[in-house]
């Protein structure tokens, strides 16, 4: 890859990577649906002027059903899921659930894909891992087990709106999409953000962790990462997902002395190999080769 296209990687690597714990920080004082509603504002404060500069918003036309259907499912749902998790587990435990993702959309594939020696290893693995960090993290019980259950089903409104963008949403131009989801978003929220406004006074960090989860995490992170998918391919671009795991985890531990126990690089490890596995896809048979025909060599 290009400097440019390495540098967007840990843009966005980094920018995917805090999000748990800016939630973390903001939900001490603010309550999980203004969270998410003035993340998805202030993102499509950014996002929908821009989409109406380079003309793109036109495209959206005759498709506002699925916009706000894909905007409950890949970010109202998921969001919040999130969001109200995280007053139960530990940012870094969060983080790292949210990278079996890859693993939850191979299992929705299973009919369209076939099922591998790998998929099915790299299935296995990647729950495996959840089962890990979960059963020793979690200690057995409490309100624990439902935050994670929370965070584990968020994964599952992320992998199925991938699946609903490549099914109804190629013809959209991305930031098109991304900008009508996040309106359509906050127009969603709008109503229950009004009876979650803070009856304390907030602190200013508090303040600080919401504008930058909006500002950087959600709109800036979501055009770099459209940038690297330009530059360097979607499947290069995706390899995000088996670092913005680790950034979460060490933000957890240094900044938020949550504890480091075994579980968390095993579980780490477990659900990253299971992600690579699991969208691994199989190699192209040759067909067999004629003597006067020299065969082309493969390409990665």
């Amino acid at each position: 890859m290009s400097r440019r296209a390495w540098l967007l990687f840990a843009v966005v690597s980094l920018l995917w990577g805090i999000p748990y714990f800016l939630i973390k920080v903001a939900i001490v004082d603010l309550s999980p649906v203004l969270v998410v509603f003035a993340r998805t504002a202030i993102a499509a404060v950014v996002l929908v002027p821009l989409a109406a500069v380079r003309g793109l918003l036109p495209t959206l036309r005759g498709r506002l059903r699925f916009v706000v259907a894909l905007s409950l499912v890949h970010i109202v749902g998921p969001f919040l899921l999130i969001t109200y998790g995280e007053l139960y587990v530990t940012s870094s435990l969060a983080g790292l659930i949210i990278a079996v993702e890859p693993v939850v959309v191979g299992l929705m594939l299973a009919r369209a894909e076939p099922f591998t020696r790998l998929r099915v290893v790299g299935l296995v693995l990647g729950f495996g891992g959840v089962a890990v960090l979960t059963g020793v993290e979690l200690g057995g019980g409490g309100p624990a087990v439902i935050g994670a259950a929370m965070v584990l089903l968020a994964t599952v409104g992320y992998a199925y709106a991938t699946i609903m963008i490549q099914r109804h949403g190629s013809g959209i131009p991305p930031t098109a999409l991304v900008a009508g989801s996040m309106l359509s978003s906050t127009v969603l929220l709008t109503p229950f953000a009004v009876f979650a406004l803070p009856a304390q006074p907030v602190r200013g960090g508090s303040w600080a962790a919401l504008a930058a989860l909006g500002l950087f995490c959600t709109a800036i992170a979501l055009i770099a990462f459209y940038a690297l998918i330009n530059d360097a391919g979607p499947n290069r671009a995706g390899l995000v997902t088996y670092v913005n795991p680790l950034v979460a985890v060490a933000l957890g531990v240094a900044l938020l002395n949550e504890p480091l126990r075994w579980s968390l690089p095993v579980g780490a490890v477990l659900i990253l190999t299971g992600c690579w596995l699991s969208t691994r896809r199989p190699r192209p048979v040759r067909p067999a080769a004629r003597p006067p025909q020299p065969v082309a060599a493969e390409t990665a």
